[in-house]
């Protein structure tokens, strides 16, 4: 539990650049204690930028930090008494787990007995009772990323910043540290600011997600609203929707909007109330049906089918080549021609950015 309670924490306006490069622009954001943010974003998007201005490793070039009625954003980092957890642990290898997780407690001299104490309850909060005499050498990812979450909560701080701090695991030990990190989350009472690329990782985890690109929030929001509800095709992109078609928007009412492509023609939900021209309609590869036969529906051939279990996640084309990602439990192969559907709700459509949207990696998004 922390030492430190707090309503909220704040950042106004917060911005940060190198040299003539703004790294992060503009960041307003309300952390309420207890809480549990992550900043979603590809890499160079500001999301470590803003979480290294948060800990007082990165000066801010404009904008203001409150914790409550205090402006912290002129202290140093440990005057913040804020715990880190780094994506390569910082483990110094030349001392065991016990004496890891009570170095910031000794540098903070606090007295031996309650430094002690402390030590005793993190190493069972992170269940290392085992372990805690061992050099981290000869401890496994997992272990080791324990030891640097236990050492962070050891200080009792008002909030624990984490940055990536799963990367560097297998996929198994991810899953299980992801579970673990939610449940100290929520035990201890933590306020917990969390940077990752990880889309699922960060649905799993927040209450909020902020999605970040080239240093500007795109969107704040839960995560039934931000999955659901992408403010934007950007946002569209990182959540899922893998296909983004570059269409033209050929009619719009109260029901939706038609749009029109040299290979298919669909009706979608309206999200930018656009009137007509370019635009960009966002399709998750789950909501395709495969067989339908309904006014959404287009054909494509099969190029690439990959076995996912109970279903496949395949890349097919249309006849002019446009790449179409859907997953079906049909057992089709390439060459195949499929008929595709998809409900009209499930076809966002945005007006089109100002430049191409990055689609996310595969390992993203799923598929």
């Amino acid at each position: 539990m922390s030492d430190q309670h707090f309503a909220e924490l704040r950042l106004d306006r917060v911005g940060h650049s190198y040299g003539k490069h703004q790294a992060l622009s503009d960041l307003s954001l309300t952390i309420r204690g207890n809480e549990f943010i992550a900043l979603l974003g590809p890499s160079g998007c500001g999301k470590s930028t803003a979480l290294n201005c948060l800990a007082g490793l990165l000066p801010l070039t404009s904008g203001t930090i409150h914790l409550d009625d205090r402006r912290i954003d002129s202290l140093q980092p440990e005057e913040r008494g804020f715990g880190m957890v780094f994506q390569n642990y910082a483990l110094f290898p030349h001392m065991t787990v016990r004496k890891n997780i009570g170095f910031g407690l000794k540098m903070r001299k606090v007295p031996k007995t309650e430094l002690e104490k402390r030590v005793d309850e993190a190493v069972a909060t992170v269940q290392l009772a085992e372990h805690q005499h061992k050099m981290p050498g000869q401890l496994s990812g997992g272990q080791q990323q324990r030891v640097a979450i236990a050492r962070a909560i050891a200080l009792r701080p008002p909030l624990v910043l984490m940055d990536e701090p799963l990367s560097n695991l297998d996929a198994k030990l991810r899953l299980e540290m992801r579970t673990e990190i939610r449940r100290l989350h929520q035990d201890l009472g933590l306020t917990t600011v969390y940077v990752t690329h990880d889309q699922e990782e960060a649905l799993s985890l927040a209450d909020r997600l902020v999605v970040m690109r080239d240093g500007v929030m795109q969107q704040c929001g839960t995560p039934p609203a931000v999955y659901e509800e992408p403010a934007n095709a950007y946002v569209a992109g990182f959540m899922g929707y893998r296909n983004l078609l570059d269409l033209a928007a050929v009619s719009a009412d109260a029901d939706g909007v038609r749009v029109d492509g040299p290979d298919l023609s669909l009706v979608g939900a309206n999200r930018d109330g656009v009137r007509g021209g370019a635009v960009v309609a966002a399709i998750r590869p789950e909501d395709f049906r495969v067989g339908d036969e309904g006014d959404n529906a287009f054909d494509v051939t099969v190029e690439v089918a990959e076995y996912h279990g109970r279903e496949l996640a395949v890349e097919g084309a249309t006849s002019s080549g446009r790449k179409i990602y859907f997953r079906t439990p049909e057992r089709v192969v390439p060459g195949d021609k499929v008929r595709l559907g998809v409900r009209q709700d499930r076809v966002l459509v945005f007006g089109a950015a100002p430049e191409p949207v990055p689609a996310p990696e595969l390992d993203e998004v799923g598929v």
